[in-house]
């Protein structure tokens, strides 16, 4: 019964609280009026030019207008606080239980802004890497290509990655020349083997493999080249030397392919290569020389 007393003590106390305020702020508000309108009177009777009636008028209204602003803010300071407060918690709140969602919008945002690939583009974000199929403001969605990062089929299964990956994460575009690539694989050998004429072999293979659409690539990097205001690459096949440790010898290969055949390319120049010669070297015990291994019906 005492509670219920007390509980309806402090509704009264507020509602009477709630009253007075707004019983200030009708007659705060009716003072204003009416000294704008005893204002008015005084310039319209005491000053005889119209542009300068206009002006002191308009010049009273808005004085008037900021001080009714302060009022208000004055009278209703304590209601306006606790409001603030709550929206602010509210809002607190509501940042925190949709964190991930503003992180995957926010995310959208910027790859959109950055340009950084289309529906159709090979990339790479951290283990991710596949074909863009699909975006919106939440996720991305790829088609995987692999095994691993060296690869060039797909798997057959699908990644939808969250769009936030994107504000903490580098992305790799690997198809940012569009229609052409230059694609580069690597094949090992050791200090011992006739790298030097699997260089040759490379070299010429991969000249005859990207011959039919040479002209093409030259003229795509031509025009990529004006449109993005960059150098024109070298896309005649190239095959270099890179030594990563002693002992070892790596052919890196580098030819320019259409982008869908990046597999069929590297693929080809392979079996064209290593089915034709076995560039190992073994120890001829009569005459202790090296020779490569020659395959049978090879000449």
């Amino acid at each position: 019964m005492l509670e219920g007393l007390s509980t309806l003590g402090e509704r009264l106390a507020i509602s009477e609280t709630f009253m007075s305020l707004i019983i200030s702020t009708f007659i705060f508000i009716l003072v204003v009026i009416i000294t704008r309108a005893v204002i008015a009177r005084f310039i319209r009777k005491n000053i005889s030019s119209i542009e300068l009636q206009r002006r002191w008028l308009v010049q009273t209204r808005n004085g008037l207008a900021l001080i009714l602003l302060f009022g208000l803010i004055i009278i209703w300071g304590s209601e306006l606080r606790t409001l603030a407060l709550s929206i602010v918690a509210v809002a607190v709140a509501f940042v925190v239980a949709t964190k991930e969602l503003i992180l995957c919008v926010t995310g959208s945002i910027l790859k959109t802004g950055a340009g950084s690939f289309n529906i159709g583009d090979r990339i790479q974000i951290k283990d991710f890497r596949g074909d863009v199929i699909d975006q919106n403001l939440l996720a991305t969605t790829i088609l995987e290509v692999g095994p691993g990062k060296i690869t060039h089929q797909r798997t057959g299964r699908m990644t939808v990655i969250p769009n936030a990956l994107f504000l903490s994460e580098p992305v790799i575009n690997e198809s940012y020349t569009h229609d052409y690539v230059l694609h580069v694989f690597t094949v090992p050998f050791k200090r011992e083997d006739d790298w030097q004429a699997a260089q040759k072999a490379f070299l010429n293979s991969a000249k005859k493999q990207c011959e039919p659409y040479l002209k093409e690539v030259h003229k795509h990097m031509e025009q990529l080249s004006k449109q993005k205001g960059l150098d024109v690459p070298t896309v005649e096949p190239r095959v270099t030397i890179q030594v990563p440790a002693a002992g070892e010898i790596h052919l890196i290969i580098r030819v320019p392919a259409k982008s869908g055949q990046r597999s069929y390319i590297e693929q080809s120049i392979l079996s064209d290569v290593l089915t034709n010669l076995e560039y190992t070297k073994i120890k001829d015990d009569n005459t202790h020389t090296t020779t490569p291994t020659i395959r049978p019906g090879e000449t």
